[in-house]
């Protein structure tokens, strides 16, 4: 952009210096016959061609570069003629940035968060059984230690995310992975990945801050029959057990009621007997006439002896 600025005023600059000399485009002067005649001077063109020309040169070898920081965006103006790592110093820019970029260099890092979704990879979980990750995440980066990792890596964010950012995730799944039982990672998703994000954060909190990670892990065909059986075989045995608690509490309810009636009929018969003791203890000689008299129809008894006036007292 600095280049057609400067290539702009050598132009402007050329035609006013034309313009300026533009009465000394014709001279007089003698012809072949000895006449006085006014003759085209080209030597009032030497100067605007001359400054175009310049222009040129220097709008093409010029090193200074004009560019701008987006908003939601850091820039970085690296020095590259220092020692340390080939960066002397570094300083944070934002808006319009002017530098020499024969010895100095922007980078634009963004600030807001970032989402990636990496290709297909394999994984090996515990106990040897593969299976298959694409793992998408958000990250975003430290706004105090962007110049930090421009010192060390000298990468663009793009080729950061395909390079080193990309192998500290797969490693952390992979090895979270290895510490899992392929059912339990399928059983308990959840605590898997909040485990890879925890682990994903120690390697790259230098720089990053990693969340909201899927691994959109899934298990070979034949892994996942197994695993279908086992959950299945697992449900069949919980629905046992139910209805053995169920048969269980069916159970004890009939032997409580069944308790229940052989205590009520014990008490029944307790009752029974004591109210015959206590009427056996009530009954004498004297109450048992009382009752044949209280029963008596006022007809005397007949014998083969005939009539009915003899009673006969038999002992």
């Amino acid at each position: 952009m600095i280049s057609s600025v400067i290539f702009l005023a050598c132009l402007i600059g050329a035609i006013l210096v034309g313009l300026s000399t533009r009465g000394n485009m014709y001279v007089t002067g003698p012809d072949r016959w000895g006449d006085e005649k006014q003759k085209f001077n080209t030597m009032w063109l030497i100067k605007p061609i001359g400054i175009f020309v310049l222009g040129i040169i220097i709008s093409s070898i010029q090193p200074f570069a004009l560019e701008r920081i987006d908003a939601g965006n850091k820039g970085l103006k690296v020095n590259l003629t220092g020692s340390e790592r080939g960066v002397a110093k570094y300083q944070y820019k934002t808006g319009w940035v002017v530098y020499n970029d024969w010895t100095e260099q922007v980078k634009e890092f963004p600030l807001f968060q970032q989402h990636i979704e990496y290709d297909a990879q394999e994984v090996i979980t515990k106990g040897g059984f593969s299976a298959t990750i694409k793992p998408s995440f958000n990250y975003s980066l430290r706004e105090d230690a962007i110049g930090d990792m421009f010192v060390n890596l000298r990468l663009d964010i793009k080729e950061i995310e395909k390079g080193w950012l990309k192998n500290a995730i797969v490693s952390s799944v992979n090895d979270v992975a290895n510490r899992w039982e392929v059912d339990a990672i399928f059983n308990k998703r959840e605590e898997f990945e909040a485990a890879i994000i925890v682990e994903c954060n120690k390697r790259v909190s230098k720089w990053f801050t990693v969340s909201q990670l899927r691994t959109n892990i899934v298990p070979p065909a034949s892994l996942q029959k197994a695993i279908e059986g086992k959950t299945k075989a697992v449900q069949e045995a919980q629905a046992a057990q139910q209805r053995t608690l169920v048969a269980q509490a069916e159970a004890q309810e009939k032997i409580a009621i069944a308790r229940g009636d052989s205590a009520k009929v014990i008490i029944d018969a307790q009752a029974l007997a004591l109210a015959m003791k206590l009427k056996q203890k009530e009954i004498t000689p004297l109450y048992v006439e009382y009752l044949k008299a209280q029963t008596w129809n006022g007809v005397l008894p007949t014998t083969v002896a005939g009539g009915t006036g003899t009673f006969l007292n038999i002992k």
